[in-house]
């Protein structure tokens, strides 16, 4: 018997994301109109790739993902699902995705999602992993992965109750439920709620307050976050004093304190 034929490396597909950096703001547009911005193998590809370059980019200051069109994103591609499936190898594969969506919490920089549209499956983990979200009216969360005999993964279960707790949880995924904009801002799974022609002026507006933090300091306050909501008490405070620790040495609180001593607040 010869050698097992081993997958081909996944490919790019630049014309599926659109990116744009502006004043330092990356904005990456999940470019798939006619299929709602699904993610394909790809897709999902080109994604990382413009996440990793961001995160290692000095002139990239923060993030935006969008969709263009109508949709944000309808989840992952459906045309992955028409094989049959050895688990051992889904399981493996799937673990892009899942490296996907967490390279998003890893990023040390402000990322804001801003919800065009409907949020299928993946593409709710992609935005709960954002930092912030803003969503226009027309904004949606659709929780509909048991329809199809599934059910959430990359996080989906696991970061959903962490951001909403238990209950709402459980009424969101056992109902298979799709949420309108105001009651995703009920349920915190928006930030806000603005017109739908205002959505990316409003992502915008948090990028700008997100970066009142200087660089370091958000990005420990990131790691810090994600790591209280899955430890114990004093394992968190532990590591908010190393934290605390490796920044009040750093230039940068050095700077920001002598700008706030220098204000006429400070003098006031």
């Amino acid at each position: 018997m010869g050698l097992p034929r081993l997958p081909q490396p996944l490919r790019v597909d630049q014309e599926a994301l659109a990116e744009d950096l502006r004043a330092g703001v990356l904005t990456l547009r999940l470019n798939r109109p006619r299929v709602r911005n699904a993610l394909s193998e790809e897709l999902a590809a080109t994604l990382m790739a413009a996440l990793q370059r961001a995160a290692h980019d000095d002139g990239v200051v923060a993030v935006v993902l969008t969709g263009t069109g109508s949709a944000f994103c309808a989840g992952a591609d459906l045309a992955r699902f028409d094989d049959d499936h050895d688990p051992r190898r889904f399981r493996f594969d799937s673990h892009r995705l899942t490296e996907l969506v967490g390279s998003i919490e890893r990023l040390e920089k402000p990322v804001v999602a801003a919800v065009n549209g409907i949020a299928v499956g993946l593409g709710v983990q992609l935005a709960l992993a954002c930092d912030l979200r803003v969503g226009g009216t027309s904004a949606k969360f659709a929780f509909t992965e048991g329809a199809l005999g599934l059910v959430p993964t990359h996080g989906g279960i696991a970061r959903l109750v962490k951001l909403v707790g238990l209950a709402h949880a459980r009424d969101l995924l056992l109902t298979s439920a799709t949420v309108d904009a105001e009651r995703a801002r009920e349920l915190g799974l928006l930030t806000e709620v603005v017109p739908d022609d205002g959505v990316h002026a409003a992502a915008a507006a948090l990028v700008e307050r997100a970066l009142v933090r200087t660089p370091q300091s958000y990005g420990l306050v990131k790691r810090l976050l994600t790591l209280a909501a899955s430890t114990d008490i004093a394992s968190a405070m532990t590591a908010e004093t190393i934290g605390q620790s490796l920044l009040v040495g750093s230039d940068e609180h050095r700077d920001a304190l002598r700008a706030r001593r220098r204000s006429p607040r400070a003098r006031s």
